[in-house]
């Protein structure tokens, strides 16, 4: 198992081998195999813990174990207390999400202030096959399908290409211990009822099933992308966002795409579907858009105003743009030398053959995504974001995003750019953009 860890983080270049990297250590037999083949491979880590306080006594004995861990591979150690409880009421969240979002807030906070290279999970293959069906069964698209990713921003996870089963034999072979979560067991958690009532049902069907479900998975992986590649010119062709802040949809028959020859009503829909999603149309909206027999009708979202005018949707944001947004200068200069760390907080750098000008500012919408600088793989929910780093709904309202033709999201305004957009050792040709309001104060 060590030589094909290591083989796998060396061909898939999940972080850089010889840099430090924080390991999320919960004391549980995943996190401490983990944690073995990292010390076994050679590669330099620090451990982090979370003691959430949610399990009298069991907490703090994983924080005594998860430190003594540390100990005796002679690492750093990070650990933090968090009142769950409290943090969940005061935020309206369970208490699951609560410490998601403590847990993953306190890494990345370590990440920044001692330059690790990356944060590793001990998620492995059986996790993502239990997180494919409870989005199964929560209904989702086909984003929610394609598992646990083995890299997103800085969270890497490096034992996705092994079973349970395996890590429990590793650990069995080499005498580790470990310290067990009492709630691991329990049926009043979904993930748990698939653990152990539906996957042992499903092997019980077909012997096969962890295999066959594990390379669904990598297809339906492989299938994202190339939907993601194929919507992304479509979305260029029809969506045409206008001076006046405006956005037009062209509703295009025949779509401008190859079909089969009798393709299913519902293609056509769900192309839609991913264009208005942005501005916050549900799909029965999107429907009664597409089988509209008239126009001139008028469709709401939260957030934006639909207008049909023939072949056209014009939409437009239902509170009208602030009048007062500050201005932007933009200048295009060579990369050579330039550091998009050493600028102000005011300016930022773009590398301009990614950039469809002309660039503008506008606030934040439903259904915004965005790649932060830093996340390789995939886009977060801007609303996500917002919730990661605690803004409040001011905050959000207040916020302001640099944003181009396309509508793509470049630049949170003085918080964080955007990763395919970054500067490279393949940029060409620098965009500075400087936002006036920031400027300091005389």
């Amino acid at each position: 198992m060590l030589q094909k860890f290591i083989a796998h983080i060396q061909q898939q270049h999940l972080f850089p081998t010889g840099q430090q990297v924080l390991l999320a250590v919960s004391g549980g037999i995943d996190s401490v195999v983990l944690t073995h083949l990292m010390h076994s491979a050679g590669f330099p880590f620090a451990i982090a813990h979370c003691n959430f306080h949610l399990r009298p006594t069991d907490c703090d004995r994983d924080e005594t174990f998860v430190r003594h861990l540390a100990d005796t591979y002679a690492v750093p150690f990070h650990v933090a207390q968090f009142d769950t409880r409290a943090y969940a009421s005061q935020h309206h969240q369970s208490i699951e999400q609560a410490a998601r979002q403590l847990r993953y807030d306190f890494f990345e906070q370590l990440r920044q202030q001692h330059h690790y290279a990356a944060i590793l999970t001990a998620h492995h293959r059986d996790d993502s096959t239990e997180t494919f069906f409870l989005n199964l069964l929560r209904g989702t698209g086909l984003t929610g399908l394609h598992g646990i990713l083995p890299v997103q921003g800085h969270i890497v996870r490096p034992l996705l290409p092994f079973s349970r089963n395996d890590i429990e034999a590793y650990a069995a072979q080499h005498h580790l211990p470990h310290v067990e979560d009492s709630t691991n067991a329990s049926l009043d958690y979904l993930r748990n009822q698939v653990r152990h009532q539906l996957m042992p049902l499903l092997r019980q069907l077909q012997p096969s099933a962890d295999h066959t479900l594990q390379q669904t998975i990598l297809h339906l992986q492989s299938t994202e992308q190339l939907y993601l590649a194929l919507l992304s010119p479509l979305r260029q062709q029809l969506v045409q966002p206008q001076p006046d802040g405006t956005v037009r949809i062209h509703l295009a028959t025949p779509l401008p795409i190859p079909l089969p020859e009798n393709p299913s009503p519902q293609l056509r829909q769900q192309l839609y579907f991913e264009l208005l999603k942005p501005y916050g149309f549900n799909a029965d909206t999107v429907h009664n858009i597409l089988t509209a027999s008239q126009p001139g009708k008028t469709y709401h979202s939260p957030t934006h105003t639909a207008h049909l005018d023939r072949q056209q949707l014009i939409i437009h944001p239902t509170t009208p743009p602030t009048a007062d947004l500050p201005p932007i200068t933009v200048r295009t200069i060579s990369p050579q030398g330039l550091d998009p760390r050493q600028l102000p907080p005011h300016c930022a750098a773009f590398d301009a053959d990614t950039v469809t000008p002309p660039l503008r500012l506008r606030h934040w919408q439903t259904g915004d995504r965005f790649q932060p600088l830093g996340m390789t793989h995939g886009t977060q929910l801007l609303s996500d974001y917002f919730s990661d780093h605690k803004y409040s709904q001011p905050d959000k309202q207040a916020q302001l995003l640099l944003v181009d033709a396309t509508d793509s999201i470049l630049w949170i305004v003085d918080r964080r750019t955007s990763h395919p957009h970054r500067i490279t050792s393949h940029t060409r040709h620098a965009l500075i953009v400087e936002v006036a309001t920031l400027l300091p104060q005389s």
